[in-house]
């Protein structure tokens, strides 16, 4: 069989298609991969307090770079946070969890952030938490817990909640609420009013008489409380930090939505349950959590909405909570 010349304009045509494709394929596949970590934010890697472990920044960044590729996050930074890390060093001193990161200004950042109190139904189920570390994480309705995942941030809203004391003055205490929109099992995040807010608030209120100011209602009474600074502590399930902390960072996501990645998710969760199981080291098994708060807490523990709803729907009509009562007049 006799074989028919080609063309050598035809055969650079095809040359050049051939490698158009094959970098094609190679950008496909790039794309498909988070960067290689610039060495000025590996040097912040590591299981060290102020640091971010690997596997939580590798996920981090994979969010982020998805989010960006598809359009719709355009923010120059994103957020991380390691909820098996400590809550609370000891000595007032509250432990650096939660990342900020702006890789084309080369920052990071490492501040405290509270974690999902949890619960006790007594002599139901018990899936609290302590102050320090966090055994117990889920997704379910009125649980009070963490659920890791990947979330973008969405809308500010700032609210009223009262006044108090400042000196001889009194001040005004407005907070703000990012709300978090979650993916896979925390999907379920608005339904929750999930988010970040300063971990502030105002305690032991009473309504005190102040017709002039613009808060008060049409009896001309305002809230009026002792505020509290929580920092460090436990939340309602919500990402909380420090007043000082939440005024760097509710202006870098106004107006401008990101990607949070909270660790750790369920999968995590059975993977180190599985290992400490076979009396497996961590770092054999491909898994992580905080070696201190791991220590503290044994083996944590995943409640997944199915399971855990229907207990606290039962649990709310065997214990109806008492009628609301009006807030008291202040006495002073």
């Amino acid at each position: 069989m006799r074989l028919r010349s080609v063309p050598r304009g035809a055969a650079i045509f095809c040359l050049v298609a051939i490698l158009a494709a094959l970098t094609a394929s190679v950008s496909s596949f790039a794309a498909l991969r988070p960067s290689t970590v610039p060495d000025w934010l590996q040097r912040h890697v590591g299981d060290g307090e102020g640091q971010i472990s690997q596997v939580v920044l590798e996920r981090a960044r994979a969010l982020y770079q998805k989010k960006v590729n598809e359009g719709s996050v355009s923010n120059p930074c994103y957020f991380a946070m390691d909820a098996t890390r400590p809550g609370d060093l000891g000595n007032s001193v509250p432990g650096q969890r939660y990342y900020t990161i702006c890789e084309s200004k080369q920052l990071f950042r490492a501040v405290s952030s509270g974690h999902g109190g949890g619960r006790n139904l007594k002599g139901v189920a018990d899936f609290s938490n302590g102050r320090r570390c966090a055994k117990n994480f889920g997704n379910a309705m009125d649980s009070a817990l963490t659920a890791g995942g990947a979330y973008m941030t969405a809308e500010t809203k700032t609210s009223f909640k009262g006044y108090y004391r400042v000196g001889a003055q009194n001040a005004v205490f407005m907070r703000s609420f990012i709300q978090f929109d979650g993916e896979g099992e925390a999907a379920n995040a608005r339904q929750r009013v999930i988010g970040g807010h300063p971990a502030a608030i105002l305690k032991g209120l009473c309504m005190r008489k102040s017709p002039q100011s613009s808060y008060a209602d049409h009896d001309g009474l305002v809230p009026f409380g002792k505020l509290v600074n929580y920092a460090g502590g436990r939340s309602n399930g919500c990402t909380s930090w420090s007043p000082a902390d939440a005024e760097q960072i509710i202006p870098l996501v106004k107006n401008k939505p990101t990607t949070l990645y909270i660790y750790p998710e369920s999968r995590d969760i059975a993977a180190v349950a599985r290992a400490k199981a076979a009396g497996q080291a961590l770092s054999n098994a491909g898994t992580y959590w905080n070696a201190s708060c791991l220590k503290e807490i044994g083996t944590p523990k995943f409640w997944p909405k199915n399971m855990l709803e229907p207990i606290i729907v039962q649990y709310r009509k065997d214990h109806p909570a008492p009628p609301p009562q009006p807030v008291p007049i202040c006495k002073d």
